[in-house]
Parts: C-alpha cells; structure tokens; sequence
C-alpha cells in the first residue's frame, strides 16, 4: 500500500489508483479533436460538406476549433460513443443531411481503422504520466484505467503510453451497462483486482469522473484541470485538486 500527498494532504493506504484515460494519462484535446476530424472528413467526403458545416459538425460532436479544446459539456471525451453519433446525426440533419445513421456508423468504424497508424502522433502523455506510474508500481500499488472510450481502443493507448505492462486492468464503456459517473466501472475494476473500495483512489479531469469515484465510496477522488473541467466545479466535488498528476506525490 501507499500513501498519496496532493496539496498537503495524506490520502492513506493505497493499494489501488484507478485512472481516467483522456486528459488525465494523455492530452484531451490532441486524441478528441483527431478522432472528431477523421470521423467527420470521412463524411464530408460522402456528402460534400463545406468546411462551415464539418466545422458546425464538429462543434456538435464536442471540438472548438475556435478555442482549441473540447467543449465542457461534451459530448466526445465524456459520453459514450453512441451518444456522440447522435451528436454527428444532429448536426448533419441540421445542416440538411437526415437519416446518415449507416453512414455515421461507418464514419466512426472508417476513423477507428484510420487512426491505428496515427496513434503515435494523436497520443501524448501527460507531464508527470511515467513517473508517477513507475512510483506507483514500485511500492506494488496496482493500477487500472476506467473510460468512456471503447476498451479495445484504451488498450491500445496504453500501449503507445508505453505503460500497457504497469496498468493491471483497462475498462471501458463496452464492458459496463452504466457509464460515468454510475460506479459500474470502478465496482467492476474493484471486484476483478480484489480490492476494497476504501483503499483505492479514482483520478479524472472530469466532473464524471470524481462522482464515479464518489457514487462507488472510494477513499478519495482526485480532480485534474486538464482545462476540461473548471476548479470551481471540481471543488464541489472534491478537495483533491491537481494542475496535473505529476503533482501527486507518492510515499
């Protein structure tokens, strides 16, 4: 077990971290707005959309283009898939293209293939990621990463993370019947690693993500300002806030 220090406070007897992926492990803004803009050029390409309508499109989907940064509302980086396909839906059916369900389906299969060889220049690990994973590791803390990207597509970030042999579990969407901030994702985690929930730790950039780990009764719930979600709407949630996870120490 190990005991956390964030902001002088002692989180005490860890013996599991649970992390969110986007924003937290790697950048927030570099996977989304990627994945986001393949997804709709794909379209685009079908339906010939001005560059006014995939931006519109997009904004939808959860990019500002404008602001550089996901939207705090979402959807992309904070909901489930489908949802975010509703959101591409909307959008085109605003811009006058209803009834793309099939075509949206294969937008997003199309972003997925696509995107295997980009994920070295899309994922970007989080200032402090290694480190503090290794320190993790090396006091035989467990570790597991809970999102709302498909489990699969996790992995694979793990992988370019270069961390895929240190994380002990990875959950995502596909594998819960509730997303965040239901516990079902921490409760499974919890059961599969045989550890109590008073000696694990949730750390997420998104107000989701603290209340997952609140709604599941874990020790503490540390909020990221990755910029996706603002202080004052992560002090409601918690006392435990970081700029980013390098300023969690371990002991």
């Amino acid at each position: 077990m190990v005991d956390l220090i964030v902001n002088n406070d002692r989180i005490k007897n860890i013996e599991l971290a649970i992390f969110d992926k986007d924003g937290t492990l790697m950048d927030l803004y570099v996977y989304w707005a990627s994945m986001i803009d393949l997804r709709v050029s794909f379209m685009q390409s079908r339906l010939g959309l001005t560059e006014d309508q995939k931006k519109d499109v997009m904004y939808e989907m959860g990019v500002d283009l404008k602001q550089n940064r996901l939207r705090p509302e979402g959807p992309v980086g904070l909901k489930k898939r489908e949802i975010v396909m509703q959101a591409m839906l909307k959008a085109l059916k605003r811009n006058g293209f209803p009834g793309k369900e099939d075509l949206c389906e294969s937008a997003f299969r199309d972003a997925d293939r696509m995107s295997i060889n980009r994920l070295s220049r899309i994922i970007k690990p989080i200032k402090g990621m290694g480190e503090l994973v290794t320190a993790l590791k090396k006091k035989k803390c467990k570790l597991a990463v809970a999102t709302t990207d498909k489990t699969e597509r996790a992995k694979l970030a793990m992988g370019f993370l270069g961390i895929e042999d240190k994380v002990d579990m990875v959950v995502g969407e596909d594998m819960v019947a509730n997303y965040k901030p239901s516990p079902d994702m921490v409760n499974l985690i919890l059961k599969e690693l045989l550890v109590n929930k008073e000696s694990a730790v949730m750390v997420g950039d998104a107000a989701t993500d603290v209340e997952m780990g609140s709604n599941a009764g874990l020790a503490a719930s540390i909020g990221v300002l990755s910029g996706l979600t603002s202080k004052e709407r992560l002090l409601e949630k918690t006392k435990y806030i970081v700029r980013d996870i390098s300023e969690i120490e371990v002991l």
